[in-house]
């Protein structure tokens, strides 16, 4: 069973940091690539940052471009969304996706405050 775990998320102050943790099972981590999700109250989900399987290419959302990093761990079946220079606007809920078995696969989210 595909399971996405989603950890690290919390209260900040703008301009403060956070590092947030997808932890992944019940599929050959190595093989896929992750993304990071994030939806806000009355918003629609968007995509935020994204890494590669193979290469550890990575993909960013223009409004967090220099301030997040995306990163992965094979060894460990996790990736990792560094967040630096937070905005009152990067509050929303966090997740974390994989697409395996032509199925999309979410974690239940981790909630990012910040707070101006």
């Amino acid at each position: 069973e595909v399971q996405l775990v989603e950890s690290g998320g919390g209260l900040v102050q703008a301009g403060g940091s956070l590092r947030l943790s997808c932890a992944a099972s019940g599929f050959t981590f190595d093989d896929y690539a992750i993304g990071w999700f994030r939806q806000a109250p009355g918003k629609e989900r968007e995509g935020v940052s994204c890494i590669s399987s193979i290469h550890g290419s990575t993909y960013y959302a223009d409004s967090v471009k220099g301030r997040f990093t995306i990163s992965r761990d094979n060894a460990k079946n996790t990736v990792y969304l560094q967040m630096n220079s937070l905005k009152p606007e990067d509050t929303a809920v966090y997740f974390c996706n994989v697409l395996a078995n032509l199925r999309d696969y979410w974690g239940q989210g981790t909630q990012v405050t910040v707070s101006p």
